[in-house]
């Protein structure tokens, strides 16, 4: 899974206040109507105030800090799977119901395609361990079940982020939809 995204921004999309250093910045994705991946990032005190065009794939929270002068913009902008996951389950990153799950879902993914390891769980059992190969960095993720449920929850993101599935053949509407007799 890959897609390329905008830099994070340097000014709040709701206010243009520029970010300062240690501000707290919300990230949202976002499908936006012609099915592109949007970024909008904004001062977490403004979150109230932004309602997106769109599907909301997934956001999170974080600590703003300006980009290194060396830094490959280009290498940070393509996000995979792994990034996703280093992304969203960086300590420094405010959990959410919706994150958490799909923090979840990549762990399993990237366990199985060997890029993260089990280390066991935390001491009070509610969280798993896992340890990046490549940078060797401790991650905590919650444990839970992997029901139906979890698997409908995590698809409804994923189709946020990639696109939703095929719509039914014309005449043929998807269950559920078929508008009413009038």
């Amino acid at each position: 899974m890959e897609l390329n995204l905008q830099p994070q921004a340097t000014a709040c999309y709701v206010t243009g206040q520029p970010f300062a250093e240690d501000d707290r910045v919300a990230s949202y994705l976002v499908r936006g109507p012609a099915l592109e991946i949007l970024r909008y990032d904004l001062l977490a005190s403004s979150a109230a105030a932004f309602a997106p065009a769109g599907v909301l794939a997934c956001r999170w929270v974080h600590v703003y800090k300006a980009k290194a002068s060396g830094e490959n913009a280009d290498r940070r902008l393509k996000l995979t799977a792994e990034n996703l996951f280093l992304t969203l389950a960086d300590p420094l990153t405010e959990q959410t119901e919706e994150n958490s799950r799909l923090v979840r879902f990549l762990a399993l993914m990237l366990e199985r395609k060997r890029l993260l390891r089990s280390k066991g769980t935390s001491p009070d059992g509610v969280k798993q361990i896992y340890e990046h190969i490549r940078t060797k960095q401790l991650f905590e993720v919650p444990v839970g079940e992997f029901d139906p449920a979890f698997f409908l929850a995590v698809q409804e993101q994923l189709g946020a982020l990639v696109g939703a599935p095929a719509s039914a053949p014309a005449g043929n509407p998807a269950p559920g939809t078929e508008s009413p007799a009038g």
